[in-house]
């Protein structure tokens, strides 16, 4: 299958902007330093930076850092306040911003905190730019402005609602007669999608629906499902969507308490386009992630899957280059590319409850397109990941294992991003294959890279 490659990304970047423990690894100074940098970096003269952020306790001492830094070069902010970061992509292009900035760690802990930029067309910025970005930290300062030169910040008051408003543009089939529980993980979700989903019609429950940022991700969201899950069941709901902490990705519960993973609501979406002949050549983006039962069940619907590398960075530049209109990734990151450049969580969340109420199929029946081939995935805390491309040894027990499963089954090893683990994934006809090859495989890293 097709395989769209990536290259290395720089030291301060990885690969969802910066990140680390705010105050200690992102600081202000580092904020400031990256807003300035980016303001004299980012291409488009006199126009400005939409910034967002999610709850956490840190990003009001972040955002005045890096907004700081950003008037500091001169640029115009436009203030989008406490949001989902898909949006403040949508507000970029819609607004005709130069870029917009993000600070929110994701699905991470509540210490850590993130800055990420979008670029004007709405997707995450070029490796190249990032590391103009950073080269112009290091170097000599540019001449600062003063004066009418500085720039000035605003407030965006209207940035939610004209976000709702185009995401119940998107839907062709509302909500009435469905119930749906939404888990909106303390974080930058707490409001819009309770209100969008209302506003389409649905009977809503919402849960951790406050903009509680010493709590956001913290047992709830789209990292822990026990709550959703027990609320479906308790309120015989239809459907059941944990966002993540900045809402750019869902996983979803059905109506008997069973996960439907990012794979299942990919395959969902990617059948309703295909029925209603809006899936380009019958091309989506997966990432090396996804399931063998989803890929296998697809390709015998017609459907090509062209693979992409974790990220949906990744998987938007994969569709972009091969005209997709659908992408996604197991964890639940998908991009609709009719409505989006990134993951959008609540876009996502609303297009599979109206494929559900297109329907009189329990949403346990839409969800059941494939049967997943068994898979553990096991993060392996290391002490230098950034070892393992050259761990001639490790990779020859990789090998190994790869023949020993054969077409049955696949491995995949490969760093965190944003932490430090090296993630391990088996994938096997039996699971007692696949994980007595995957536990194998953790104790070879932890020996090749240190525990």
């Amino acid at each position: 299958m097709p395989v769209c490659q990536n290259g290395a990304m720089p030291g301060l970047f990885g690969t969802d902007g910066v990140r680390g423990v705010a105050n200690r690894e992102l600081t202000p100074d580092l904020a400031l330093a990256l807003g300035r940098a980016a303001g004299f970096s980012l291409p488009g003269d006199k126009k400005p930076v939409v910034v967002g952020r999610d709850t956490r306790v840190s990003g009001d001492m972040l955002q005045a850092a890096l907004t700081a830094g950003l008037m500091s070069a001169g640029v115009d902010v436009h203030l989008a306040g406490i949001i989902p970061t898909p949006a403040v992509a949508w507000l970029t292009v819609a607004d005709g911003a130069r870029a917009g900035a993000v600070l929110s760690a994701s699905h991470n802990p509540v210490p850590d905190n993130g800055i990420k930029f979008f670029s004007e067309d709405g997707f995450k910025l070029a490796q190249a730019l990032e590391e103009e970005i950073e080269s112009a930290m290091q170097g000599v300062p540019n001449e600062l402005p003063e004066g009418a030169g500085i720039g000035s910040s605003v407030a965006l008051e209207d940035a939610s609602e004209r976000y709702i408003g185009h995401l119940l543009a998107t839907l062709e089939h509302r909500l009435e007669g469905l119930t749906v529980v939404l888990d909106c993980a303390f974080g930058a979700a707490y409001e819009i999608a309770p209100s969008a989903f209302a506003r389409a019609g649905a009977t809503v429950i919402a849960i951790n629906d406050e903009p509680d940022g010493t709590r956001i991700n913290v047992s709830c969201g789209s990292t822990s499902l026990e709550g959703v899950a027990q609320r479906v069941l308790e309120k015989k709901a239809d459907i059941g969507l944990a966002f993540d902490g900045d809402a750019d990705r869902v996983l979803a519960i059905d109506e008997r308490g069973g996960v439907v993973d990012g794979d299942r609501i990919l395959a969902i979406s990617a059948v309703a386009l295909q029925k209603k002949g809006a899936l380009p050549n019958n091309v989506i983006v997966a990432t090396v992630m996804s399931n063998l039962g989803f890929r296998r069940s697809l390709e015998e619907l017609g459907i090509e899957i062209v693979t992409a590398p974790v990220g949906d960075k990744f998987v938007a530049q994969a569709m972009v280059s091969t005209g997709a209109a659908l992408g996604g990734e197991q964890s639940g990151h998908v991009i609709f590319g009719k409505h989006a450049t990134t993951g959008d969580g609540v876009l996502t969340g609303l297009q599979v409850a109206s494929a559900l109420s297109s329907t009189e199929a329990p949403f346990s029946k839409l969800a059941h397109l494939f049967e997943p081939y068994p898979q553990v995935l096991i993060n392996v805390p290391v002490k230098a990941k950034e070892r393992l491309e050259t761990a001639t040894g490790l990779w020859d027990e990789i090998a190994d294992a790869e023949r020993q499963l054969g077409a049955e089954g696949r491995v995949l090893v490969r760093p965190s991003g944003t932490e430090p683990v090296v993630r391990v994934m088996v994938e096997a006809a039996a699971e007692s294959d696949a994980r007595r090859i995957a536990d194998r495989l953790v104790t070879s890293v932890e020996r090749h890279l240190g525990a």
